[in-house]
């Protein structure tokens, strides 16, 4: 008589792809930062790990559709990965608007990329914690969201400034590169407010 075997589908570890996902958005976001403060070759460094953000988000999103179960919902793990892809893209999208437009960054702009870097990283601890259901996923999730409000301050005062530069041109440029420093920011919150949703619904 034939032994029947039975085998479960399969289990992918989604959670560290995730956090895969994270490292290198963090790498993406230190470079956008050495680009702000005057490095011109961090430029091609943020596009080549955006691409390579892309595919780990298109991994995860495999997975997600194969795996048995997962630590986390699949929601909260796919939104999750949508918004620090997010952050991958519009952070590229600075250094190319930056570049069509020949407005190279200043001061103001390299303390918003400043904590844009300081609250990536604290979301890829939030992951962390997040994994473990640790309390501390929502504690880097409320630091991230005061290096936002950091980030707040600087474009506010940012573009209360150019009210003074006679140049219309760079005026001009330099709003619309502030804009999009400060739409990354508006994704940090997301992505910050969902580990706290998650953290509620896991709970």
């Amino acid at each position: 008589m034939k032994t029947q075997r039975w085998f479960l589908p399969e289990s992918p570890d989604v959670l560290g792809m995730l956090e895969r996902q994270f490292v290198v958005t963090g790498e993406a976001v230190d470079a956008l930062l050495g680009w702000a403060h005057g490095d011109a070759s961090k430029a091609n460094a943020v596009r080549a790990l955006e691409h390579e953000g892309d595919v780990h988000k298109r991994e995860l999103e495999v997975a997600l559709r194969t795996a048995f179960t997962t630590p986390l919902e699949p929601e909260d793990l796919y939104t999750l990965s949508r918004g620090i892809e997010w952050i991958l893209n519009l952070s590229k999208d600075l250094v190319r608007e930056s570049e069509v437009m020949a407005c190279p960054p200043d001061p103001p702009l390299a303390e918003m990329c400043a904590a844009v870097s300081r609250s990536v990283h604290l979301l890829a601890e939030a992951i962390e914690a997040l994994g473990a259901r640790s309390a501390e996923a929502t504690e880097k999730a409320n630091a991230a969201l005061r290096a936002q409000r950091d980030l707040e301050k600087v474009y506010r005062d940012a573009m209360a400034s150019l009210l003074a530069v006679p140049d219309l041109r760079e005026v001009t440029a330099r709003r619309e590169l502030y804009r999009r420093a400060a739409r990354i920011g508006e994704v940090v919150v997301d992505v910050a407010e969902r580990v706290w949703y998650t953290m509620v619904k896991e709970g």
